[in-house]
């Protein structure tokens, strides 16, 4: 699956601060909702999908990046969002490399499909990787800038 596919310019959220990382998964969870006409119940059953698995280990990998994630029932394709935190002192997420993040992505899975999981992580961690991707969506003023510098970072292999 491209990664230019999966987001939409309205699914980044430039300037995002929260004042810790269960905000920041929350309010990505609402945008995911409410983008995807969810209802009430399977919202609940979705939020507290990716708390649990927050809870068993932090999703803060290194480079500035998180990936809240969950394998869930009740949806049928993976719904995505990426809140870009601006201010220099980032987002403690309890980082592999202790650093603190300044990419948030949630992403929500069908469980029925382990194989997508695995790549779309492996996607996010690849294109994600790159300096020039990072830097181009740091700098990013708008959804719409910030999904061409994922599609443009991804483009360039």
């Amino acid at each position: 699956m491209l990664l230019k596919e999966l987001f939409t310019p309205a699914d980044f959220f430039v300037g995002f601060d929260p004042p810790d990382k269960w905000d920041a998964i929350s309010s990505l969870m609402d945008h995911l909702v409410e983008a995807n006409g969810c209802e009430a119940e399977l919202a609940v059953r979705l939020q507290e999908a990716v708390l649990v698995r927050e809870r068993s280990m932090s999703t803060g990998m290194e480079r500035g990046i998180a990936i809240p994630h969950a394998a869930v029932d009740g949806i049928e394709r993976v719904l995505a969002a990426i809140g870009i935190v601006s201010r220099d002192g980032g987002l403690g997420f309890g980082s592999v490399d202790g650093a603190p993040t300044r990419l948030v992505v949630l992403l929500l899975i069908p469980r029925a499909q382990k194989l997508v999981h695995i790549r779309t992580l492996a996607d996010v961690a690849r294109v994600l990787g790159k300096e020039s991707v990072r830097q181009a969506l740091l700098a990013a003023t708008s959804g719409e800038e910030a999904w061409h510098a994922l599609a443009e970072g991804e483009a360039a292999g």
